[in-house]
């Protein structure tokens, strides 16, 4: 009785499948409408204006003078960007996966780059940061995968300090020429203004003939 019982569970549970494989398969020709409907949104990260100068991966820290120890700012990529008008070059660093800003401040020339405590893949250096949305003076600590990387970070900087020196300069001697410039028109109007004076003999003549006036006959 076993062996006849079991094939017709068997054919049973084949007819099943096949019933709803069909059912599966069938097309209802039925539509549906998305309930929400999505817009794409541009999204500005405020770089749009700037042309890259470096783009690095590394790891970033801020020293807490409070705890008097490092901490980690965030990992991912550190851009210098230079802006397009001004020409002023900012260095900024975004974490890879928020993408939140972690570093923000300007290149200035008086800016210092060093190696910190004798490693040669990181480097330290103080700066006005906005990266919290007000300014603060930071020290941080930038860690690269290779000692490549961390040169060519260092060299850069520097180039851009240097070349933000001379542009200050450049700056405030144009300043310089046309204040000259026109303290010198100032002074020729004020020579063309001012009345000629008579000689002296001519004006002492004046006045004794005011003194001792002749009658006319």
């Amino acid at each position: 009785m076993a062996s006849s019982t079991e094939p017709r569970h068997e054919e049973e549970k084949e007819e099943e499948a096949t019933e709803t494989t069909a059912a599966e398969d069938e097309d209802t020709g039925a539509q549906v409408a998305p309930i929400v409907k999505l817009q794409q949104v541009a999204i500005s990260t405020g770089e749009e204006n700037e042309d890259v100068l470096l783009d690095l991966k590394a790891k970033l820290y801020r020293f807490d003078r409070e705890g008097n120890l490092w901490k980690e700012r965030g990992v991912g990529t550190v851009k210098l960007l230079k802006h397009k008008e001004s020409s002023k070059v900012r260095l900024v660093m975004r974490q890879s996966k928020t993408l939140k800003i972690c570093a923000n401040h300007l290149v200035l020339p008086s800016i210092s780059m060093q190696e910190h405590a004798g490693n040669d893949k990181s480097c330290v250096w103080h700066a006005t940061d906005f990266a919290d949305g007000e300014l603060k003076e930071e020290l941080f600590c930038i860690r690269f995968p290779s000692v490549e990387n961390c040169k060519t970070f260092k060299e850069k900087v520097e180039e851009v300090a240097q070349s933000q020196e001379n542009t200050t300069e450049s700056e405030e001697a144009t300043s310089t020429a046309n204040l000259l410039d026109n303290l010198s028109v100032g002074e020729s109007i004020d020579q063309e203004e001012k009345p000629k004076e008579a000689p002296a003999d001519e004006k002492k003549e004046e006045i004794q003939k005011q003194e001792n006036p002749v009658d006319e006959k």
